[in-house]
């Protein structure tokens, strides 16, 4: 209520401005027509005529909506109006002195002049109140701020240095950019001084602390280039949110982001079925189990954007069900969805859950992941959580009629030397073993990556709370590489997957190329703002269970390419009845095992398991 009065107090000033612009231009057409020496009679009729003009302009400028906007953001709409408006209101006035044949005596002269200066008036006062709230009128005589260059000059560096221009918190003093046929010219105000690679000495004439990476649609090869640039001149570096949040205008100072370590590993934007995911998701009862973990709640954020008939996400954690619940909520408050806490042991409550739901598509993400934790002391929990949790589930959504099952399993199934990658690699053939048996119509399919950037318990997060004490930043050993994704692009790409999927696949997400941890510490101690003589890398020694490598396919496996180029299918061994059997019978047994009974016993089911040495 307040705002809306407001509003209409602010469009009676606005209104009440416009009548005095459109006397002042009455009056002052009568005086350049005659020189500023207005003849008597002249003088009567520009007073008689201006009674009955000024309220016609009011009426016609309210009908044309010039007060619906707002000054402080004119723009060339506003000004097209205001033109539209100006040459209706002169058409009528000439209609009016024609048609009702009026003694009064106005030149035809006035009857141009006036519009134009309306025109001038009416728009240049908007003009100037906007650049006046900008602070536009004295930026360039006084600095405001930080001064910063910008990165770039793209349509998003244009559009960040306008944004810029209404902060007092920071003054764009420049461009850089390699294009050469830009070098000298001026953007927005401001000059392209040179090539990115001459950072160092622009930073130094234009004294700049800091720059902006304003690149949204730059490769992470030349994002690193320039963040290595930025780095080698000590200074602070920020980056834009995305192309299309620039250009859609959601984009705000506060908005700016420290560049992250996702920025120097991006990979290309995935390529999803949107036509083919909108009909699959929007009719299907779809349940996520693990929904509260990193990849699970993504899961869930990426199959909401698709509308599906009920989503239920189920977690044991009550923390983390909660968290997720409260961003759904917030981002999908139309969607159907529902909250349960469980446990993927728990055949009774998985039954309950199947029989009142009845979903069509399940993802399975519920598993222990650390390896060294699940190393020691923890080896059969590992086999109960990863091994029978899936067979629970999966048993069940086969016995209701699910119509796909997806696992997500891991690259440390293949040739694994622990034991989270072993019972991920058992929860595949459980999977393989229900896809041979011939009654049931669901389709189980299983997708394999390595890791995900910022998961929880993943090395970056630990990275960043170690460069935040001081460090020392700890690494197992200088030559250890990983591959990595970010955790959208997974979720994408699972989801993916479950919808080409038919049945028995094993999916091979492609990783890239892998990374060398040392590399990822040197790169976060970077983006942190400091140098390595400052944050020391220390290498502690391979933890247990831990391989120099991962690999995505097994040694006697081979792969087939798919339609899709970031999604290719393994080949892998068959599982027998007798090999299914023995899992199920072995994982179901209430007996705690001791670790190394757990090791040996997961041999006999995965030959290619090579438990490490004096683990």
């Amino acid at each position: 209520m307040i705002n809306r009065l407001r509003h209409s107090h602010r469009a009676v000033l606005a209104l009440l401005h416009d009548l005095i612009a459109g006397a002042t231009a009455w009056i002052f057409a009568h005086l350049l027509r005659f020189n500023f020496e207005v003849p008597a009679n002249y003088v009567h009729e520009m007073w008689s005529t201006l009674i009955w003009v000024a309220p016609l302009q009011g009426v016609i400028f309210w009908q044309f909506g010039l007060y619906r906007g707002i000054w402080r953001y004119a723009s060339m709409s506003d000004l097209r109006r205001i033109f539209v408006a100006v040459f209706t209101t002169m058409v009528f006035i000439t209609s009016i002195l024609w048609m009702l044949r009026l003694e009064a005596v106005v030149p035809r002269s006035v009857l141009i002049i006036h519009p134009m200066l309306l025109l001038f008036l009416m728009g240049g006062s908007r003009l100037v109140y906007r650049l006046w709230k900008e602070n536009l009128l004295y930026n360039s005589l006084q600095l405001n701020g930080e001064p910063i260059l910008i990165l770039g000059t793209g349509d998003a560096a244009v559009a960040l240095s306008k944004e810029l221009q209404r902060s007092k918190a920071w003054q764009v003093v420049g461009f850089l950019d390699d294009d050469k046929a830009k070098h000298g010219r001026l953007l927005n105000g401001k000059k392209v001084y040179g090539g990115i690679d001459e950072l160092g000495l622009w930073s130094d004439k234009l004294c700049v602390k800091q720059a902006i990476i304003a690149m949204p649609d730059a490769t992470h090869q030349q994002r690193k280039h320039v963040v290595s640039v930025c780095n080698q001149v000590d200074l602070r570096t920020l980056t834009v949110p995305s192309y299309e949040d620039l250009l859609s205008g959601r984009v705000s100072i506060s908005q700016l982001r420290q560049v992250e370590l996702e920025d120097l590993l991006g990979r290309d934007p995935v390529q999803l079925d949107e036509i083919g995911l909108q009909e699959q998701f929007s009719n299907s009862v779809v349940l996520v189990t693990g929904a509260g973990g990193s990849i699970g709640s993504e899961l869930c954020r990426q199959i909401a954007r698709f509308r599906p008939k009920k989503l239920i996400l189920f977690e044991i954690s009550e923390f983390a069900l909660y968290s997720i619940e409260q961003e759904l909520r917030e981002k999908f408050p139309s969607l159907d969805t529902v909250f349960l806490a469980g446990d993927v042991r728990d055949a009774v409550r998985l039954e309950q859950v199947f029989a009142e739901n009845l979903p069509k598509l399940v993802f399975h993400a519920a598993a222990y992941k650390h390896v060294p934790l699940m190393e020691r002391d923890n080896a059969w929990q590992a086999v109960k959580n990863n091994v029978f949790g899936t067979w629970q589930v999966a048993r069940v959504a086969k016995k209701h009629g699910v119509e796909k099952f997806v696992l997500i399993s891991t690259d440390k199934a293949v040739n694994p030397t622990n034991v989270m990658g072993t019972t991920k690699r058992m929860a595949e053939m459980i999977c393989q073993g229900l896809q041979a048996e011939v009654e049931g119509q669901t389709n189980f399919i299983i997708v394999r990556f390595g890791n995900v950037l910022g998961s929880n318990g993943s090395v970056i997060p630990k990275f960043r709370e170690q460069i935040a004490k001081g460090g020392p930043v700890t690494v197992t050993h200088p030559e250890i590489t990983r591959y990595f994704m970010s955790i959208p692009e997974a979720a994408q790409l699972v989801i993916q997957a479950g919808y080409m999927g038919q049945g028995g696949e094993i999916f091979v997400l492609d990783m890239g190329e892998p990374v060398r941890i040392a590399d990822l510490a040197r790169d976060l101690i970077s983006l942190s703002g400091f140098k390595e003589d400052e944050i020391k890398i220390e290498f502690t020694g391979l933890r247990p269970g831990e391989k120099l490598y991962e690999e995505l396919l097994a040694d006697d496996e081979n792969t087939l390419p798919t339609h899709h180029v970031k999604l290719r299918i393994a080949k892998a061994r068959q599982v027998t009845v007798s090999e299914f059997n023995s899992i199920t019978n072995w994982v179901s047994t209430d007996i705690i095992l001791k670790d190394d009974a757990v090791k040996k016993s997961m041999q006999q089911w995965v030959p290619e398991y090579q438990p490490m040495k004096g683990l």
